[in-house]
């Protein structure tokens, strides 16, 4: 077994004393190409190129003499640590940090970055890494081979950004471009890079952070399932599509969260779309009046966070929307039922006013290869002053869970 190992970041910068005294008494340096070609490493050392981090562990764990793992940035930030800490290898780590990948970048800017979200892309993670830049107007990515700036473009197609691109951090090639995320996609980039994906509404108060990322104190509203006219303060009795109680329950079996992307199909005036949002997933309001549409943006806009809204009829419209994780539906009965249980999310809720129309509506997503519960909601409004009855809303709710769905 190695008898110790240090990791040591690099951010282009010259090491540290700490650093050098380390690599100068190493018998094995780990690290990528740019690494092992440094002065600072040994000639006499063993020399492993890094690739997959667990392999290098395993070789490391096997090795007599002291390792050296050299990597980009802040090691301990989305970096090797984890892996090399890993119980299964039994290593012993020291770690000498450097300026993470991400605070160059956002100091490449010129911005403050406390408020930002951090993700990592990789092709597996990649759609739901686009999710968070939907949802959140600062968004540090860290990209690999294959989800790089290019692919986000894509995927962000109809959201607008500004993409900052920081390639080859820290070297004599380090290139800093800013330009819209619709041009993106035209241009090749080179790894490793950062992308800085900026835009979109903030709900940020004014003031001095207190909370690394999104500071949801900061809201104009506390709680959900609130009263419509929280978000139109005009309406009133719009429907029992509309009712909050049925709201709350169809947020509470959607469970939207960071990295999702909703479907939010017969918007009308928001209150769910603002909602999903407010729990941090990308949201997409769809309705065939376009004024919908326009209240779902402009009430989105009052509550400090980011959707996108697409006018058109269901299903057709969704033909052409990225894959939903959860979708609720408000308007468009079975047909549209069954054009969501084709795209798979993992959760599909509806409802019904009518027997048969519930009826309908859960053998759709049984046929569709979803668990289907089947709920009446009766809600009576009551006035506090003599408890006479304000109003009354009775409602089917359907709910459909994926049976092959990877969580609960």
């Amino acid at each position: 077994m190695a008898d110790r190992v240090t990791v040591i970041g690099w951010d282009g910068s010259p090491l540290t004393a700490a650093a050098r005294s380390a690599l100068s008494a190493a018998t094995l340096v780990a690290g990528a190409a740019h690494h092992l070609a440094l002065p600072e490493v040994p000639p006499g050392a063993e020399r492993i190129r890094l690739g997959s981090v667990d392999l290098a562990a395993r070789r490391i764990a096997g090795h007599r003499g002291t390792a050296v793992v050299l990597a980009d940035g802040d090691p301990g930030f989305f970096g090797v640590v984890r892996t090399l800490r890993a119980p299964e290898h039994g290593l012993e780590v020291e770690v000498v940090p450097a300026v993470s990948s991400v605070a160059a970048a956002f100091a490449r800017a010129g911005m403050p970055w406390e408020d930002a979200r951090i993700v990592v892309a990789h092709q597996r993670t990649l759609r739901r890494a686009v999710n968070v830049c939907r949802a959140h107007p600062k968004v540090a990515v860290l990209t690999s081979p294959g989800a790089g700036p290019a692919e986000l473009a894509l995927l962000l197609d109809g959201v607008h950004r500004t993409f900052v691109v920081c390639e080859e951090l820290g070297t004599a090639r380090e290139q800093v471009s800013v330009l819209t995320s619709d041009k993106a996609a035209d241009h090749s980039w080179r790894d490793p890079n950062v992308v800085l994906v900026i835009g979109g509404t903030s709900g940020g108060a004014p003031g001095a952070p207190w909370l690394m990322g999104q500071d949801t104190s900061a809201l104009p509203v506390r709680g959900w399932g609130l009263p419509t006219e929280e978000y139109a303060p005009a309406a009133r009795g719009t429907g029992a599509g509309e009712d909050p109680t049925l709201r709350a329950a169809q947020l509470a079996r959607l469970g939207p969260r960071t990295g999702d992307l909703v479907w939010d199909i017969g918007c009308a005036g928001g209150a769910f779309s603002v909602e999903a949002a407010r729990f941090g997933a990308a949201v997409i309001a769809v309705d065939i009046d376009p004024a919908a549409c326009a209240r779902t943006a402009q009430v989105a806009r009052r509550h400090g966070v980011p959707l996108q809204t697409v006018p058109g009829r269901a299903p057709h419209v969704l033909e052409s929307l990225p894959e939903p994780d959860v979708v609720r539906i408000a308007a468009g009965g079975v047909q549209v039922v069954t054009a969501c249980t084709d795209r798979r999310p993992e959760r599909i809720v509806a409802h019904a006013s009518t027997r048969d129309e519930a009826e309908a509506i859960g053998a759709a997503l049984a046929d569709g290869g979803y668990t289907v519960e089947s709920l009446l909601l009766q809600t009576v409004g009551l006035d506090p002053a003599d408890w006479s009855e304000r109003e009354r809303s009775v409602v089917f709710l359907l709910s459909g869970r994926r049976t092959d769905a990877a969580h609960p």
